[in-house]
């Protein structure tokens, strides 16, 4: 083993301590708890290096040493792979996400699970519809003057909208919007969508032009509409103990949970199924700045539709709620895409 391998189990020991006791650790520790194998002189010179390079630090005399977000960093980055779920735990949640009735009890189902198994606070994103395809528009009458309209996305998202009209609609031109709508709009990108919505107006007759303008208005606004601006909570109960050595951090981290941009931009960028980890200052939000995501993004096969993640701080269990966020993440997607 080289020395920098040597000093790489110091750090993974205190970081590993530090996680489960909140205590700052010490070289008597490290020897009694962990087989390094090495003397504990050895073991004091290490952490005197490491804390000279900037990957663990003293919070006062005479204690012993936490890791810095540079140590988190490092410690995340070397991790060989993401550790994996025990086959106990991928049918538990494999069944419980099953359960599911639609897309948002999917959703509501995912995010209380993600928050259980980590103990932290968890975010789902609603899916994106820019990415998505029209699957189906259903059009119901319901009064006279009132139409209900259904869209269905691949991505199982149903919107439904209420459209009132000022003249009587009649049961031929309902069945002509259907085909209509059925003609040009299913099995198209919803942005693309949107556009051809907003043409049929002008390609049907005077008689029928009233009725496909109202529709076309509601349809329009319905399509251009931003659910990945949604984020479902949980585990917010989890604050106080998570945070309880951080009281003053506290308050900024329910700020940022509560305006929800910061969590938008960060999930923005969760692409792919691969797990993002960002510790501390790498959070661009200053009430984040003690906190560390683990996210990723799920979707229909290679099609990313939105992302969930994991906040906590700093001094989390890297291994467990990367895989946990990993394995929610897959199986939302999973289940979003043969639906």
């Amino acid at each position: 083993m080289t020395t920098e391998d040597r000093r790489f189990e110091v750090l993974r020991a205190i970081v590993a301590d530090f996680v489960q006791t909140n205590e700052p650790v010490g070289s008597k520790t490290l020897v009694e708890r962990h087989h390094l194998n090495v003397s504990s002189a050895t073991i004091r010179n290490d952490m005197s290096a490491l804390e000279e390079d900037g990957y663990i630090t003293q919070p006062h005399t005479s204690a012993g040493r936490v890791p810095t977000d540079k140590g988190y960093r490092l410690f995340v980055d070397r991790l060989a792979r993401v550790k994996p779920l025990s086959t106990a735990e991928r049918h538990a949640i494999q069944r419980f996400l099953s359960e599911s009735v639609d897309l948002d009890d999917v959703l509501r189902r995912s995010v209380r699970l993600l928050a259980q198994l980590t103990r932290q606070v968890a975010v789902v994103q609603y899916p994106t519809l820019t990415r998505a395809l029209v699957r189906h528009i259903e059009v119901v009458p319901l009064a006279p003057q009132r139409l209900l309209l259904v869209v269905i996305t691949d991505s199982g998202r149903v919107e439904q909208r209420t459209v009132e009209l000022l003249d009587d609609v009649t049961e031929e031109s309902v069945a002509l919007l259907r085909i209509r709508l059925a003609e040009r709009v299913t099995g198209r990108r919803v942005t693309d969508a949107a556009t051809i919505v907003e043409q049929l107006p002008g390609q049907v007759s005077a008689q029928s032009a009233p009725l496909f303008h109202a529709v076309s208005a509601v349809l329009t606004r319905t399509l251009m509409d931003h659910p990945e601006e949604r984020l479902l909570l949980a585990g917010t109960s989890h604050l106080t103990d998570a945070w309880v050595d951080q009281p003053e951090t506290l308050r900024g981290v329910l700020e940022a949970l509560d305006e929800q941009v910061t969590l938008l931009k960060l999930l923005a960028l969760s692409t792919s199924s691969s797990v993002t980890v960002r510790i501390g200052g790498e959070n661009d939000d200053a009430n984040l700045s003690a906190s560390a995501l683990v996210s990723a993004g799920y979707g229909a096969g290679d099609t990313p539709l939105g992302g969930l993640a994991v906040v906590g701080p700093t001094r989390m269990d890297y291994p467990g709620t990367m895989a946990a966020v990993r394995a929610v993440a897959r199986y939302v997607g999973e289940l979003i895409s043969t639906r």
